[in-house]
């Protein structure tokens, strides 16, 4: 029974939560900048304890280990992440419009539009382009999908992806209060489509992605290892990366040549990868 109602109520709880982050932090003029990792901690339990009351697979649950590792490279993440904000804060200062060009109601549908095209775009490119699926095959090399190593991430590609997202937003003239509700949108989906959760999200996946469409994108069978937006999955179907059908599930998650990468646990080797000689070719589609 407890099961049932969490499968059900899993992901729209998890949108209300976002409403009412984004509503009160607005309402009450709260630094954004304080409230988004607090909301990112609650989101992480929240998926986390619905990994051992729903799991999709439980020898997917990380181990001791593992997650040790695995908040080494959170940490990481979360540089990669400021050091993005920081920089696209210096250009806007210098490049970016005086005031927002278009009414709030208009700017969040529009922004998230943007942003996860942008963000489409640089995770279909890191896949095709050598030297950035040096840096974003380090997420790829887990042989199990879950929240907690939903950081598991090259700093770089971090850095990477989410300068040329937030630039993006930030030079075509959304509000910072815009781009903060985008903001902890797409953080709220980018650990819902990692989590270990037994939850299917049905139609609505044709619009927004669900774990279902995201553990295709790891799979090892490339044919099916599309999938590449985390938000709006209505880009995989423009742009034809949408392999997802009801029932469908990879056979295996991680990469198709397991020597190409450094272990997860080979945190120097991973960090000094990019520059080092490439042993294969392999990359995803």
């Amino acid at each position: 029974m407890l099961s049932a109602i969490a499968r059900r109520l899993a992901h729209p709880l998890l949108l209300l939560g976002v409403l009412c982050t984004a509503v009160a932090t607005l309402h009450f003029r709260w630094a954004p900048d304080r409230v988004s990792p607090l909301f990112l901690i609650a989101v992480i339990g929240y998926l986390a304890a619905l990994e051992r009351v729903i799991p999709y697979r439980a020898e997917w649950h990380p181990s001791r280990r593992e997650l040790g590792w695995y908040s080494v490279y959170f940490v990481l993440s979360m540089v990669g992440g400021a050091l993005a904000q920081g920089l696209v804060s210096a250009l806007v200062e210098v490049l970016g419009p005086a005031h927002p060009a278009l009414p709030f109601a208009v700017e969040i549908p529009l922004a998230l539009l943007v942003g996860s095209l942008g963000d489409y775009l640089v995770h279909r490119w890191s896949h095709r382009n050598r030297w950035l699926w040096r840096l974003h095959g380090v997420h790829h090399v887990p042989d199990k999908v879950n929240v907690a190593n939903n950081g598991v991430n090259h700093f770089l590609d971090v850095f990477v992806a989410q300068s040329v997202v937030q630039l993006s937003l930030a030079l075509i003239g959304f509000s910072p209060d815009s781009v903060f509700v985008v903001g902890i949108f797409v953080l709220a989906q980018g650990y819902f489509v990692h989590a270990n959760i037994d939850v299917r999200i049905g139609r609505l996946g044709h619009i927004l992605a669900g774990p279902e469409l995201h553990r295709l994108h790891h799979s090892t069978d490339l044919a099916e290892a599309g999938h590449y937006a985390s938000d709006l999955s209505l880009w995989d179907h423009v742009f034809g990366s949408f392999t997802w059908r009801p029932g469908r599930a990879p056979k295996a998650v991680g990469l198709t040549d397991p020597a190409a990468f450094p272990a997860t646990g080979e945190l120097g080797a991973t960090l000094l990868h990019p520059v080092r000689r490439a042993k294969t070719t392999e990359q995803s589609v």
